[in-house]
């Protein structure tokens, strides 16, 4: 049974497409911001409650490097601007001026040198296609935590050339805490949880495997559960924080986990749960669909998923409602207008998608 989705809002870009990535809303469902990352600079805007723009200013922080060159976080106050890039991650305020920064191995997996400055190595080819960490606020902002490649000094063994995981306080970039990341990553991303002490992390190997990494930080240790030969992309956190999904890196399960131990409560084997595409010739072995690493939670018991990857070579890309209690197979959601790219939800029963000119803020009709 298809599900309509209804209108809620349509935000412009601050930013033009031809030299921006797509923008994001990104925070909690009680504090949202739109964030979009340019060549030159990440801009930042405060949502009101009813996620208009009026009246809220344009927080602009000047890039230290390209977007290519890595990946970048704000907080969600839009005080700091965090850019994890090829040598360094550097925390820079709204007026330009770089409040810390901390130096680390180079991305580029052939480069043993530990760089001073992003002008070593900007017209390199190599280092224009380096693997990536990155990096992610806390949700009470206090810290930044973030996923580099060792060494962090230069008088560290080269045996110290290891993926690292970082606790940094986020208002002068001291190192609180360090725990070996176990990965080879050719990138990550970070995912806060509702408890300002804990952070997932996402780490994306290529073809090799997806860790997927919890940390607890208590102000004095830093824990770190590895799930090991568990290959398992972190898409969402719920708003209560009890659970959290993946997908995993075959793409065929989603999967809702407990955050106590992790353990697996209800699982949707894509081949089992949704159709093919109906556009698809019959009996195309090629045309079998698979979940995007992408969707969330509505809210405590329904989520959203994607098969958008697999469905495009025939036909529109399909988003899925699914709910978390009850046996049912999961539900189309329907547009009133076609839409392109993948949802993504925001935990107050809304869910976003987005082009490189606009976001669209969805709902399900009543």
């Amino acid at each position: 049974m298809p599900s309509l989705a209804r209108l809620v809002a349509t935000l412009d870009a601050p930013l033009s497409s031809s030299g921006a990535a797509a923008p994001a809303l990104v925070g909690s469902a009680e504090r949202t911001a739109l964030v979009q990352r340019g060549d030159d600079e990440l801009v930042f805007r405060a949502m009101d409650g009813a996620l208009g723009a009026a009246g809220q200013p344009l927080v602009r922080f000047p890039a230290p490097w390209p977007r290519r060159f890595g990946t970048s976080t704000v907080a969600v106050d839009g005080s700091l601007a965090v850019f994890a890039g090829v040598h360094a991650l550097r925390a820079v305020e709204p007026s330009g001026k770089v409040r810390w920064e901390i130096r680390h191995g180079c991305w580029d997996g052939n480069c043993r040198t530990m760089h001073h400055s992003f002008d070593e190595y900007a017209d390199s080819r190599d280092h224009r296609y380096a693997d990536s960490g990155s990096a992610g606020f806390s949700v009470d902002g206090r810290h930044v935590w973030a996923h580099v490649r060792g060494p962090l000094l230069e008088s560290e063994s080269d045996e110290a050339r290891r993926d690292e995981w970082l606790v940094l306080d986020a208002t002068n970039g001291q190192v609180l805490a360090r725990a070996d990341a176990r990965s080879a990553a050719a990138g990550s991303e970070h995912m806060a949880h509702p408890d300002p002490q804990l952070m997932g992390l996402s780490i994306g190997e290529g073809q090799d495997g997806a860790p997927l990494r919890w940390g607890r930080w208590d102000g004095e240790n830093l824990a770190v559960r590895y799930f090991e030969d568990q290959d398992l992309v972190l898409i969402a956190v719920s708003p209560s924080g009890d659970r959290f999904l993946t997908v995993s890196h075959d793409q065929d399960i989603l999967a809702l986990h407990t955050i106590h131990d992790g353990s697996v409560t209800a699982a949707w084997h894509v081949e089992a749960t949704v159709p093919t595409h109906p556009d698809a010739e019959p009996d195309n072995d090629e045309a079998l669909p698979y979940w995007d690493w992408a969707g969330g939670f509505l809210d405590e018991t329904t989520v959203i998923a994607a098969t958008v990857e697999s469905d495009e070579e025939w036909g529109d890309g399909r988003h899925w409602l699914i709910s978390t209690t009850a046996r049912h197979s999961p539900h189309r959601v329907t547009y009133p207008f076609p839409v392109s790219g993948l949802p993504m939800a925001l935990g107050d029963g809304t869910w976003y998608t987005a082009t490189a000119s606009a976001l669209h803020v969805w709902t399900r009709h009543p």
